[in-house]
């Protein structure tokens, strides 16, 4: 069941974030000042944190919607579920760990 929640929250906020992107990015055909100066906004160390929060969020969207397409189209999905959740975990850390440590060292000056 928390896959489940897990799932919904973040595809709500991967929702949000995309709104949030294209509403920004239309900025530009407005007023490229503007958009110049929303985008320097983002340039600081909290919106850095969010966005290690956004691949967070779609790394694990992600994989678990591979995982639920397998316990729902695959015969033996539904028996393999737990072992299922464990790959996503699994994969979710081996790519989330890097790119954490990576983007952390960028956003603090590393």
């Amino acid at each position: 069941m928390w896959s489940w929640v897990a799932h919904r929250i973040t595809g709500v906020g991967i929702f949000f974030f995309l709104l949030v992107h294209v509403l920004d990015t239309a900025l530009v055909r407005v007023s490229p000042h503007a958009y110049n100066e929303v985008i320097g906004t983002y340039k600081n160390p909290i919106v850095g944190l969010l966005e290690v929060g956004l691949v967070a969020a779609i790394l694990f969207h992600a994989f678990n919607g591979i995982r639920l397409i397998l316990v729902d189209f695959w015969a033996k999905g539904p028996r393999y579920q737990r072992q299922l959740m464990i790959v996503v975990g699994v994969i979710w850390v081996v790519l989330f760990v890097p790119f954490v440590i990576r983007h952390l060292t960028h956003v603090f000056g590393g």
